[in-house]
């Protein structure tokens, strides 16, 4: 009779989560086919009937059996979508709507690795992404891609020195060549060229715009005026108060793209090859004294995004603060309420406000010139 109790329970608990899953479209927390989700939604209503006249011995075993079944909803996701991964979305190859090309950008201190990811349909603008300390190109980039495809955008995630596919240590000033090359190569094939950095990224791209390299718009995300972390604070307090805001609806989304395995392991990168500490990185990269060199050179026109997170554990806002008073006129300063460091380059209001605005920049001014002609 327990037995029995136990099953029903643990029934009960896989349909409700599988209804739940499917029902907000984490496909990837599920463990039945997507045609026929609709079977568990019309079970419940029985189930709940059941549940109302149940014992006190039944509804106790129902909710003992509530970590089991958890157990068990994620085993079975885990299974059934064992090659759901969006991380394939960013495999060299042919597809329907793009090309996805790996190379070699050529630039004056070696090959940067990348991706260029080529619209079927014929563009003449194109953004290159540069990626955060510690991450790749690749790095919870599959939905950027996607994004800037969709105003027919060609893209290009590089490699920074000392991460991912990068055969050299990061150092300063040869870091700047990653965006200078990277941007060069792009003027070649495109038009109007845009850049979006992200956090160490986007000090690194500021830096060699203020140092001349030539770019029709700049989105930067995150990006520290200057870093004072030590290893302790890190571990004991960045690390929990990042891992804790993960865990909003904005994040849990990207369970539509892929498995919870596989979503996880999207995060392992292959780390940080440096010769210059953190700190001193940024005090070199020095991001305020970058856009005070853009606003008084012939670039002070060059629009600018700059998004930060209200709820950053790296990027305090007091820092935050230092950068809207310090931009450019030519800059457009957004503070998103509850986004953390980690989570901004992959919350839908992020990419939607910098994918609308590059197109603003970068398409709108080809369609006017393209009137004129």
């Amino acid at each position: 009779m327990m037995l029995r109790r136990s099953f029903k329970a643990i029934i009960f608990w896989l349909t409700l989560f599988e209804v739940l899953a499917a029902g907000v479209g984490w496909w990837g927390l599920t463990w039945g086919s997507r045609r026929f989700w609709i079977a568990p939604v019309l079970a419940l209503p029985s189930f709940a009937r059941r549940l109302r006249h149940t014992s006190v011995a039944d509804r106790t075993t129902l909710f003992l059996a509530l970590p089991f079944a958890i157990l068990l909803q994620l085993a079975g996701s885990h299974v059934r979508n064992w090659t759901f991964n969006p991380l394939l979305r960013l495999r060299p190859g042919m597809y329907g709507d793009r090309e996805i090309a790996r190379i070699d950008v050529p630039t004056t201190t070696g090959p940067v690795p990348a991706l260029h990811i080529i619209p079927r349909r014929p563009t003449r603008t194109a953004v290159c992404v540069a990626h955060g300390s510690g991450c790749d190109k690749t790095f919870y980039a599959w939905e950027l891609v996607e994004q800037l495809l969709r105003i027919d955008t060609a893209v290009l995630l590089i490699d920074l020195d000392g991460h991912g596919e990068s055969a050299r240590y990061l150092s300063f000033p040869a870091i700047l060549q990653n965006i200078t090359g990277s941007v060069d190569w792009l003027r070649q094939r495109y038009d109007r060229i845009g850049i979006i950095g992200i956090s160490l990224g986007g000090a690194v791209a500021t830096r060699a715009v203020a140092d001349g390299t030539h770019v029709d718009a700049l989105v930067i995300l995150a990006a520290p005026p200057r870093l004072r972390l030590t290893r302790r604070q890190i571990n004991t307090k960045i690390i929990p108060l990042e891992s804790i805001r993960l865990l909003r609806p904005a994040v849990l989304r990207l369970l539509r793209d892929g498995s919870l395995y596989h979503i996880i392991r999207a995060w392992k990168t292959s780390g940080i090859r440096s010769t210059i500490s953190t700190w001193d990185l940024f005090d070199a990269l020095d991001l305020i004294g970058s856009f005070n060199k853009i606003a008084t050179t012939k670039r002070g026109k060059l629009p600018i995004l700059l998004i930060y997170a209200g709820s950053d554990a790296i990027v305090l806002p007091t820092e935050a603060e230092r950068v809207r008073q310090a931009q450019p006129p030519s800059a457009t300063f957004h503070l998103l309420p509850r986004a953390s460091h980690i989570s901004l380059p992959i919350e839908p209001r992020t990419l939607k406000l910098a994918t609308s605005w590059l197109y603003e920049q970068l398409h709108a001014i080809i369609h006017e010139a393209s009137d004129i002609e």
